[in-house]
C-alpha cells in the first residue's frame, strides 16, 4: 500500500504590506492552501512604487510625531536595473498589453511602469480580494504560539485579530538615514532628505549640494542641473 501524505495544516496568516514582497508572500501561501490576510494602509498595491507628489512637513524625517509618508519615489525615477532582473520568476516584467502606448516599454522605465507591473501580477492572480487597503497595522505582539494583530483603518477604528504567522513585508525606507555631520545643524540654508525630494523646481537658480553620489544622489544631482545655479556632489569615494 502506498504511504498516506499528511494533509496540509492550513494556517491563518497576516502578511503586513502590498508592495512587491508581501504580493508574492501573499500568493505562495494562497498556493500552499492557507488563509491569508494582506494589511495595506495604503488605498492601492505597489508599496514604495506609489508615487505621491506630497512630501514629510519635516525635510528631513526627524519629527516622530510627523505625518509619515511611505514612499520615497520622485517624479523622473526610473530603474537602475533592466526589467529583466525586476520582475517575477513566473511572471516576466514586459508591457501588459503589449502595445498599450501608456506603458514604457524601455529595459530602465520609469517608477510608473513598476507600478503598472505589479497591479498586473495583482489582478493577474487576484490578490486584491486578500488586502485590506486603508489598514495599518499599529501592534503585533506573541501570544502563545500565535500572534495578536491590532489594526487601525481610515475611519480610526481599531480591531484586534490572532493570526498562526505573520509576514512582515513593510519595507525598509520610510526612516531616512541623516548623516551626521559636525556643525550641519548651525548650517541656515535649507536642508532635505532624498526620502522627500519629488521635483527638481523649488531649487531653480539655487546653489545645492547633494550629499552621496550613490543612486538617488547621482539621479537627483542630474535632475537638479536642468534647473539649479550650482549643483555640488560631496562623495566618500
Amino acid at each position: 500500500m502506498a504511504p498516506s501524505c499528511s494533509p496540509i495544516n492550513s494556517l491563518h496568516v497576516a502578511v503586513i504590506g502590498a508592495g512587491a514582497a508581501g504580493l508574492v508572500a501573499a500568493r505562495e501561501l494562497r498556493r500552499e492552501s492557507h488563509s491569508v490576510v494582506v494589511f495595506e494602509r495604503n488605498t492601492e498595491v505597489g508599496g514604495l512604487w506609489v508615487y505621491t507628489p506630497q512630501s514629510e512637513p519635516d525635510p528631513l524625517s526627524l519629527d516622530p510625531n510627523r505625518t509619515v509618508v511611505h514612499s520615497s519615489v520622485y517624479d523622473s525615477l526610473r530603474t537602475n536595473l533592466p526589467r529583466e532582473c525586476m520582475g517575477y520568476s513566473d511572471f516576466p516584467f514586459v508591457p501588459r498589453p503589449e502595445h498599450d502606448e501608456s506603458r514604457d516599454p524601455r529595459r530602465y522605465p520609469t517608477h510608473r511602469e513598476v507600478l503598472a507591473y505589479l497591479r498586473d501580477f495583482a489582478r493577474e492572480f487576484k490578490l486584491v480580494e486578500m488586502v485590506r487597503f486603508g489598514t495599518e497595522v499599529v501592534l503585533v505582539e506573541q501570544d502563545g504560539r500565535k500572534w495578536k494583530i491590532r489594526s487601525r483603518n481610515s475611519d480610526g477604528v481599531s480591531r484586534n485579530e490572532i493570526f498562526d504567522s505573520v509576514v512582515v513585508c513593510n519595507g525598509h525606507y520610510t526612516e531616512p538615514r541623516v548623516a551626521q555631520i559636525p556643525g550641519i545643524d548651525l548650517w541656515p540654508g535649507k536642508q532635505l532628505h532624498s526620502h522627500n525630494y519629488r521635483v527638481p523646481d523649488p531649487f531653480k537658480d539655487q546653489v545645492v549640494v547633494v550629499i552621496g553620489n550613490f543612486a538617488s544622489g547621482s539621479d537627483i544631482s542630474k535632475d537638479l542641473t536642468g534647473v539649479a545655479k550650482e549643483v555640488h556632489i560631496a562623495a566618500r569615494f
